[in-house]
């Protein structure tokens, strides 16, 4: 009653307030501004063929200013043509088009000029008036491509060009981008070669031509070109031909060994293993082994774009995560391109995408890439192991899980692509619903192992899911009740809930997905002292503190990647610090690291000195657990399932 009453209290105090604001004047909105004449809509994308065959061309040869320059010749009819520069960009799962790096866009038909108008609400569209008697027209613009990787990634060096054809063309609006067929040509460098996934018509000179495609193939065939280069046949018995393209800085780089040649056949021996299906008429993985191009690892359906280091193939101990990205990326031509999120599937590249099962397309793929690593002899169970551990501390040491779910982060790259946070321990982001969705499969792996008495596995759910309509490589959409159903296909259990409970885990009691690690044997620990391979696999364990004070130590003794509410955080230190000194000492990840040795079971505290600017700090930490590094031990008397998952298939 006294609730009701109050209720009634506050509405008669409010009410004529209210009336009397809604009686006043309101002032107009201002009509919005227009232009002289108004600009029809874009066409929606119907699924249609296009009239005809764009023929296009990318210019590759001027690298002294790193301009790609195309000509594109477009059947049109009489009327208005919007012609439209891709925007949601496949592989990216967000708004990347770089419209700003369009330059010179120009149009003529009969050799008259037409003028364009860009549209103000898109501006990666043009709106054109194709005059009557004009049945083509020409189009050129330029790409003026970044000579560092500041905002966007180097394409082009002296060496090598990575032409991504999805940034080098414009198409008309209104037709599915599957039903736009395109006749792509390349100019190189002189003395160049290239590889991509587009078929060879016919070589002068240095003028390449390739087979008409379509746009969403186009669109889906980068290419690497070279002074530099090597091909490699991976499999020259199977079905369809695998090829190791190599680009590189010198000629050195890219003397890649047999015994190294034989882990990539093996990749693709295994890969066929898994998976039981191939949806590709030809592969071709691009790797370009460099200092000076922008670092990519971005799948496609028949090929991917991937780079490391130059002494990737000629010197020793290779980075394990580089050995690591071309399973990643060899599986996506399954799970991504082949089965593909149905709100991904969109008719055009213009067309927003949605990224709710990326922790299927992404999470899934990472798991089968850090699974395929060992099986290939890429890397060993090791190291496999060790990669591990460090995955499962992060997300056990995360405090975003508080507020935002893994599902959430689904949706970070639409937020702004891969954009840098200060609190990336808080905010959480891309890299969750790769690694964190991984730990989720495992989980899932482990569980089906252990109910079916280790008859079936996660491998069986890949050849289901992924291992159908072998030779198809047209997308097939899923939805995440088809994943439910061909797991409980593999093994009846209530996957929906088991799927969602870790999904949308939130709030301060949600923990990381740690269980697939517990069921397959092992436990989460920590360690004070690293082994020989635990230091080149946690390669920057030098200056990762964090999991004793919380932050990382960076070039320069920049304090960085300072963790949400960890000790560090609670002295009120973020962003933008330096550390000159530890205990009195003149400050290096060295002496941090002996202060903290020296003070675990003691009682004296580790006193930092930080700067920022003109302001410095002293700080006092009454820490006392030493140094922290993760480690995978096993848990006596279970089943080493990790050694069952990485061991490879022998059919």
């Amino acid at each position: 009653m006294l609730r009701t009453t109050a209720i009634a209290l506050l509405l008669a105090s409010t009410a004529v307030p209210v009336f009397a604001q809604t009686s006043q004047a309101q002032t107009p909105l201002p009509a919005p501004t227009s232009l002289p004449h108004a600009l029809p809509p874009i066409p929606a994308p119907q699924d249609r063929d296009y009239p005809g065959m764009i023929a296009i061309q990318a210019d590759l040869t001027d690298l002294d200013h790193r301009v790609i320059r195309v000509r594109q010749t477009v059947p049109v009819s009489a009327g208005h043509l919007v012609l439209q520069y891709p925007k949601f960009i496949p592989g990216n799962h967000a708004d990347t088009g770089p419209i700003q790096l369009v330059s010179g866009v120009t149009v003529t038909g009969n050799g008259q000029r037409i003028d364009w108008v860009r549209d103000t609400v898109d501006p990666h569209a043009f709106h054109l008036d194709i005059p009557a008697g004009v049945s083509s027209i020409e189009v050129s613009f330029e790409w003026l491509t970044q000579p560092d990787n500041a905002v966007w990634r180097v394409v082009m060096t002296p060496e090598m060009v990575n032409l991504q054809w999805e940034k080098a063309l414009l198409y008309p609006a209104g037709y599915a981008h599957r039903r736009i067929t395109f006749a792509p040509s390349v100019k190189l460098p002189t003395g160049w070669e290239q590889a991509s996934a587009l078929e060879p018509a016919g070589r002068e000179g240095d003028v390449l031509t390739f087979a008409p495609i379509s746009l969403e193939h186009l669109a889906d065939s980068p290419m690497f070109a070279g002074k530099h280069f090597r091909r490699i046949q991976l499999d020259p018995q199977g079905r369809s031909p695998v090829h190791l393209n190599l680009v590189g800085d010198t000629a050195e780089s890219i003397k890649a060994s047999p015994e190294r040649i034989a882990q990539y056949t093996s990749l693709v021996q295994q890969a066929d293993r898994l998976y039981g299906a191939r949806h590709f008429d030809r592969y071709d993985f691009l790797l370009a082994l460099t200092s000076k191009l922008g670092g990519i690892g971005l799948e496609h359906h028949r090929s991917s774009e991937n780079t490391a280091s130059p002494s990737f193939f000629t010197g020793s101990n290779a980075d394990y995560g580089a050995r690591s990205l071309l399973p990643h990326e060899f599986t996506h031509s399954w799970n991504g391109k082949f089965r593909r999120p149905s709100d991904e599937y969109v008719p055009n590249l213009n067309v927003p995408t949605q990224n709710t099962l990326m922790w299927v397309y992404e999470g899934q793929t990472e798991y089968w890439g850090e699974v395929l690593t060992p099986r290939a002899g890429l890397g060993t169970i090791e190291e496999a192991t060790i990669n591990l551990a460090e995955i499962a501390a992060f997300y056990d040491n995360q405090p975003g899980r508080q507020w935002r779910s893994l599902q959430d982060t689904t949706n970070h790259n639409l937020l702004g692509y891969r954009t840098t946070n200060p609190w990336s321990s808080w905010m959480r982001g891309t890299g969750d619903y790769y690694r964190e969705a991984l730990l989720v499969w495992l989980d899932a792996d482990t569980l089906i192992r252990e109910q079916t008495g280790e008859r079936k596995s996660l491998d069986d759910f890949a050849k289901a899911f992924f291992g159908v309509e072998d030779g198809v490589w047209e997308a097939r959409p899923y939805t995440f009740d088809d994943v439910v159903q061909t797991l409980n296909a593999v093994h009846p259990h209530d996957w929906a809930t088991f799927l969602r409970d870790r999904l949308d885990a939130v709030g301060p009691d949600a923990k990381a997905p740690l269980d697939g690690v517990t069921r397959a044997g092992w436990r989460l620990t920590y360690t004070d002292t690293l082994t020989p391979v635990e230091k080149r696999i946690l390669s920057g364990w030098a200056n990762d503190f964090q999991y004793s004070l919380g932050f990382t130590l960076a070039t320069g003794n920049r304090i960085t990647g300072v963790r949400w509410d960890g000790p560090l955080y609670r002295q009120n230190i973020g962003a933008g610090w330096e550390l000159i000194a530890v205990n009195d000492r003149v400050a290096s990840a060295e002496v941090l690291r002996d202060a903290i040795t020296a003070a675990k079971g003691a009682t004296n505290p580790i006193v930092l000195v930080v700067r920022r600017g003109d302001e410095v700090r002293s700080l006092s930490f009454d820490y006392h657990d030493g140094l922290r590094y993760p480690r995978l031990e096993r848990i006596e008397g279970t089943r080493d399932r990790l050694a069952d998952i990485y061991a490879p298939r022998r059919r």
